[in-house]
């Protein structure tokens, strides 16, 4: 049986500078994500804080999932992002 995956979690920056690059380039990363095959959901959205973002995705299987976190490494978004802090949650089912 083909159970869906969903993370939860934040990014936390460590600058105002780090926030807006997280609004600069979200909308791209956004349109893509939802875009791949078994995205369910994705949403990154602001918080109180405006160093902290509310990430939650959901996929159709780990393998969808799994497809995501490679196409993610390899994006712009990540080449601009990977440097702020990712507390992420990974439920299957």
């Amino acid at each position: 049986m083909i159970a869906p995956v969903h993370l939860t979690g934040t990014l936390t920056c460590a600058t105002l500078a780090d926030a807006a690059l997280i609004g600069r380039t979200l909308p791209e990363h956004t349109a893509l994500s939802r875009a791949e095959p078994g995205c369910l959901a994705f949403a990154v959205t602001p918080t109180a804080d405006p160093l902290i973002w509310q990430v939650d995705e959901s996929f159709v299987s780990r393998a969808a999932f799994e497809a995501h976190q490679i196409r993610t490494r390899a994006s712009a978004w990540f080449a601009a992002t990977g440097h702020i802090r990712r507390d992420f949650t990974i439920i299957d089912g």
